[in-house]
C-alpha cells in the first residue's frame, strides 16, 4: 500500500491467482477497496482472520482505494488473460477487457504520499483503541527513547 500511494502513476491493481488459504488476502483486498476501514483500522466486511491495518497512517489507507481501480481476476490461471489486462491498462484509448473499460487515466491528481509506517505491530488485536490511547503510546515511546539516549550508569 505504501509503495502504491507514493507513486501517483499507479492507477490499477490487478488481483490474480488463487486465494491465500487461511489468510484470505484476496477477499481482504477486495473488501478494503470496496468498503474501507472502520475507526480501529479494521477492514470492513471481510472474514480474514487479522483484517487490521494498524501500522499505516489513515491518510494512506483512505487514499489507496481512491487512487486505484481494482481489476478482479482472482482465480484466473491463464497468463495471457493477465497480460491482456496489464496491456489494456496502459493504452491511450479505452479498451474493453472483460467487464472493464481500461486505459491510461494519467496520474492521480493529488501529490504522492510518503510516510513511515507508524508503528510495528506485534499483537494487532491489542492496538490503541482511540486517539487518546495513541497519544499515550507516543508519549511512552518518547520517554523510552529519551531514557535510552541517556544510557545506564556504568558500574565497576
Amino acid at each position: 500500500m505504501c509503495n502504491i500511494v507514493s507513486n501517483s502513476n499507479i492507477r490499477y491493481l490487478i488481483l490474480a491467482g488463487p486465494e491465500s488459504e487461511g489468510h484470505l488476502t484476496g477477499e481482504a483486498m477486495k473488501a478494503l477497496i470496496r468498503n474501507g476501514v472502520d475507526e480501529k483500522k479494521r477492514i470492513i466486511e471481510t472474514s480474514t482472520p487479522h483484517p487490521f491495518l494498524f501500522s499505516l497512517p489513515m491518510e494512506m489507507i483512505e487514499r489507496f482505494p481512491k487512487q486505484l481501480s481494482l481489476i478482479d481476476l482472482q482465480f484466473e490461471a491463464d497468463p495471457e488473460v493477465i497480460r491482456k489486462a496489464v496491456w489494456s491498462c496502459y493504452q491511450e484509448q479505452p479498451v474493453d477487457f472483460q467487464s472493464y473499460s481500461l486505459y491510461d487515466t494519467g496520474a492521480y491528481p493529488e501529490p504522492p504520499l510518503s510516510e513511515r509506517i507508524t508503528w510495528r505491530v506485534i499483537n494487532p488485536w491489542v492496538g490503541p483503541l482511540d486517539e487518546k490511547e495513541r497519544e499515550a503510546k507516543a508519549k511512552a515511546e518518547e520517554l523510552i527513547k529519551r531514557l535510552k539516549a541517556r544510557g545506564l550508569p556504568k558500574t565497576e
